[in-house]
Formats: C-alpha cells, structure tokens, sequence
C-alpha cells in the first residue's frame, strides 16, 4: 500500500513567515486561520501576483467599500498594501479594472461630440444646416447663410493634404447638397437662385487609388470622418473604448518612473507598481466624479442654476485635488522631505504628462481609423 502524500501546508510551511503580516497572528501554513490573508507577498513575486490578478477577477464583496474609502485619503491604501494589510481590501489589479471599464463606460453615456445647441460654427452637420436654412425667412438669410457655409467647407478642403483626396471629394459633395438645399428654400420663399459657374462632378473612376499603407490608412480615415457627419458619437465611443488599453499600458510606465526616481529605496518594481495602480485606481475614480458633476449640472442649469455653479465649483476642486492627492500619496508611501518629494513628483510629473499627452493622440488616431 502506498503512503499518503505529506499534507501540502506542511510541505510549504517552511519558509513562511511566523506571523500573519494583516493581523499579527502565528501561522500554521499558507493561510492565516484568522483573518485568511495568504502567507506570500505579491509584491515579492511575479508569478503570485499574476495568478492574483486572475483568481475570481471580477468577483467583488463588502471589501469594496472599505477599500474606496481608504482610497480616498492618499497614499493610506497603498502603504496598507505594501505593509501587508491586504485581506480586507480589494486588489489593486482588480481595482483599478473595475473602475476604469466604470468610468469610461459612464464616459460613453455622458460625453457626446458635436452637441453645439446655439447651431453655429464651421463643424455643424448637415442636419444643422438643414436646421438652418428651413429657419431662414427671407431670400437674403438663405443667401447668407449659403455663403458663409460654403466659405467653411471650401477653406477646410483647401487645408486637406493631398493624400486625403477621398475627404476632398466628400466636401465637394456636401457643398454641392448644400447649394441644391439652398436652392429649394429659395423656391419655396418665392425667389430664384443664382446662377452659379458650373463644376465638374468629382470622377472617382479618375481618382488614383491609395497605393501604400500610410495612403490608405488617409483614405480610411476620410471615409470615417465623413460618418462622424451623421454621427458625431462614433469617435466619442471609438475614442473612450480605446483609453482603457491605452492606461493599462501607461500603468507600468509610471511604475517604472517611480522605479527610477527611487532607485536608492530598496522598493521592488511590484511595490512600484501597486503605488501606480492605486494612483491610477484614485485617478478614474476622479473622472468618473467629474463626469457625473458635469451631468448634474447639465440637468439642473435650467432649474436651478445657482446649484449648477456650485457643481461648477465643486468640479473645480476635484480637479485641483488630482495633482495634490498624488503628491501626498507619493510623500506618504516613500516618506521623503517635502523637497526631496516635490522634486522627484515634478519630474515625474512632466515626463508622464508628455507620454499621456501623446498617448491620447495616438489613442484619438487610432479610433478615427478604426471606426
């Protein structure tokens, strides 16, 4: 008959530490019988900090809400985390995950492009125009309005490049609905339209196709910013599905920031990384407030619109208090002067403040193409 195998928690117990590090209590194997807080440190290893990451991903409970309000004062949950105390709080993988798919989910629903209510401006959509120009009571108005329209379209195609010929021919056709739509008001007023030189008609058939990759990479993005006429919200939903990529990619930059500006600390780069997924965690937790502001002031300046201000106000603050929670939490986690501190956050700061500026560039491109 063959032995039973060695019980695993004494096979591994050895190594451990001797006291749980949340709550101080004796351990007898992985886990700690109190609080059930497991023995290793993520933050000491690369693979236990993957198979955290994975280990029931999306599943939440009432640590959720301790773990926001410590959240809110900076640097607390961070130091928490790294001294040990992380069985009753959520990871910070998972916590940054789930508000950062929130906030850019309520994002989609709040922000909308090309919502112009006073119907001016050289971006109007076609709708607008058709808005317009049915408002026009007299010959002249429609005159007007035809002109300056026409002006705008005609300066914009001029600024094109020429490797954006497909967007060229998509204004000369909106120029062209646009006349054949002033025309008919001006019938239905009463009067006659203008003569007015004759155009070619733009040939596609005589249009060179795009050749290389950059060509039709132009070639696809005019065919999408002339979709963005009839629905504006494309490139908000493209853009604000694309940042959650675009921050999981930062978060390790600024891990690596952090690395570099306390190389003499003796911290790892996970322990780096905790600091910048909490940041980041604090930061979409911000956006999401922002947003929300925003709508409620949207819904109460008609109503009452000095809770409307106030909105403004508290908006404003929030936006203050972004670059001041992460100075105290930098000062806090890694307990420098106050010198030492805001030296190494303001280069910290202007280099990831580049990177960011970029990465929404490439972010706000890449949606216009994938649209």
């Amino acid at each position: 008959m063959l032995p039973l195998p060695t019980p695993r928690h004494h096979a591994v117990h050895e190594g451990h530490p001797r006291a749980c590090a949340n709550c101080s209590t004796e351990l007898h194997g992985e886990y700690c019988h109190h609080c059930g807080q497991h023995a290793h440190n993520p933050v000491r290893s690369f693979a236990h900090a993957v198979e955290e990451v994975f280990e029931s991903f999306w599943h939440l409970d009432g640590r959720i809400f301790l773990t926001l309000r410590r959240l809110l004062v900076p640097g607390r949950l961070a130091l928490d985390y790294l001294q040990g105390r992380r069985a009753p709080y959520v990871a910070p993988m998972r916590l940054f995950v789930v508000l950062c798919v929130l906030t850019f989910f309520v994002g989609r629903l709040v922000i909308h492009l090309g919502d112009e209510p006073d119907g001016q401006g050289p971006n109007l959509s076609m709708e607008a125009i058709d808005r317009s120009l049915e408002e026009a009571t007299t010959v002249e108005e429609v005159e007007r309005i035809r002109s300056q329209r026409v002006a705008d379209l005609e300066e914009a195609r001029e600024a094109l490049p020429p490797y954006l010929e497909p967007a060229r021919v998509g204004m000369d056709r909106t120029i062209a609905g646009l006349h054949a739509q002033a025309d008919a008001r001006v019938r239905a007023l009463g009067g006659t339209p203008a003569p007015r030189p004759a155009q070619a008609a733009p040939q596609a058939g005589t249009r060179r196709e795009p050749s290389t990759w950059i060509e039709r990479i132009g070639a696809r993005m005019a065919r999408n910013a002339e979709r963005l006429q009839d629905d504006p919200d494309l490139l908000t939903n493209a853009f604000l599905g694309s940042v959650p990529t675009a921050l999981f990619l930062l978060v390790p930059v600024f891990a690596l920031l952090l690395k570099l500006a306390y190389l003499g600390s003796g911290r790892v780069y996970l322990e780096h990384l905790v600091v910048a997924l909490y940041s980041h965690a604090f930061l979409c937790l911000a956006l999401l407030g922002e947003m929300l502001l925003s709508l409620l002031a949207d819904w109460t300046s008609t109503f009452v619109p000095l809770v409307a201000a106030g909105m403004g106000m508290v908006a404003l603050a929030l936006w203050l208090w972004m670059p001041t929670y992460l100075l105290l939490m930098q000062k806090r986690v890694y307990g420098d002067g106050w010198v030492a501190t805001l030296l190494r956050f303001g280069a910290i700061g202007t280099v990831y403040s580049v990177m960011m500026l970029l990465a929404a560039v490439v972010v706000l491109l890449l949606s216009l193409v994938r649209l």
